[in-house]
């Protein structure tokens, strides 16, 4: 079980940051420096920290709000997000014509 876990946590986030911002940050500034080693390690530690928090800001939310009420809000959120996404490409669409 425990071992399911990880590796379904290891991959949804690696293929979650791959080409996301962080990652195009952390390439620009490699490039950009001849010291790619301090790059990595201050992108690492970053990346861990933030998901640290994210991890304990979960695990109290959780012991807080039912699973059940957290997996319908965060639908919504995502459902509100995704139909604000379509109504600006639309008017995006709009605007070029």
């Amino acid at each position: 079980m425990l071992l399911t876990l990880f590796l379904t946590t290891f991959v949804t986030v690696f293929l979650a940051e791959m080409g996301d911002k962080t990652q195009l940050t952390t390439i620009t500034l490699s490039s950009t420096t001849n010291k790619p080693l301090a790059v990595f390690i201050g992108s690492s530690i970053a990346l861990i920290l933030a998901t640290l928090l994210g991890s304990l800001a979960g695990g109290s939310i959780a012991n807080l709000i039912p699973a059940f009420l957290l997996k319908l809000l965060s639908g919504i959120v995502f459902l509100i997000i995704g139909i604000n996404l379509l109504v600006k490409s639309k008017n995006d669409i709009a605007s070029e014509n």
